[in-house]
């Protein structure tokens, strides 16, 4: 394996792929530096752990789980705005890496996997970190995670077609989704506030395709 200057190659990706990508926040920025995110990508893409590409978690399963984009999660993270008081549900852990930006912002982080194998890959990878306040839980939280709503941030790391109400009924007042809505090739990522109990807003950030959420709520089709 060919050697690679971990912290040259993180300063790249911040400075040429995040940072341009209109991730500004310091503190987001900050945050790449202090997670090192080789220490989450299978051992054999270490050298890949700071391209800007998606990583296969599951060698040699075709359309397997990957790990996004370091601007996507960047940019998540930043529009997130998490805060140290907030309650959080990540839906699909994977490799673990986002589950730990958020746990470094928030209160505590409730992470839902399906797939047991990458739940004890995410789980492995947590237990290097020194965070404290992840509880790891295997399911299927595609259309909400009944554990400890509400929650005041959730994540899916995978697309959903349509985006499930009872996701939306477990937000708190104030509280705030991130989702990939939508059908390859057209998908957009989509971030929902809940302004009121019932009620809520919604702004579409960017085009992109992410995999489907194993489960993920279909739209009603017509049948003739």
């Amino acid at each position: 394996m060919a050697s690679i200057n971990f912290e040259q190659a993180r300063f790249n990706m911040v400075e040429q792929q995040i940072r341009t990508w209109d991730v500004l926040d310091q503190a987001v920025l900050d945050l790449l530096y202090a997670v090192p995110r080789e220490d989450f990508v299978p051992p054999a893409c270490r050298t890949l752990a700071f391209m800007d590409m998606e990583i296969p978690l599951e060698p040699g399963v075709e359309n397997g789980e990957r790990m996004m984009a370091p601007r996507v999660e960047a940019r998540i993270l930043q529009e997130l705005a998490v805060k140290k008081s907030d309650q959080v549900l990540e839906v699909g852990t994977g490799s673990g890496y986002l589950t730990a930006l958020l746990a470094h912002r928030a209160a505590r982080v409730c992470s839902v996997e399906i797939k047991p194998a990458l739940a004890a890959f995410g789980r492995a990878n947590l237990e290097r970190q020194p965070v404290d306040n992840v509880s790891l839980e295997i399911g299927d939280g595609a259309r909400g995670w009944s554990a400890a709503p509400p929650y005041d941030v959730i994540v899916l790391t995978g697309s959903t077609p349509v985006l499930p109400q009872a996701l939306l009924d477990q937000l708190a007042p104030g509280g705030r989704l991130f989702a990939v809505v939508g059908d390859a090739p057209v998908m957009v990522a989509r971030l929902v506030t809940c302004t009121a109990p019932g009620s809520f807003s919604s702004v579409e950030l960017f085009d992109t395709v992410l995999a489907p959420l194993q489960n993920a709520e279909q739209p009603a089709r017509f049948r003739f």
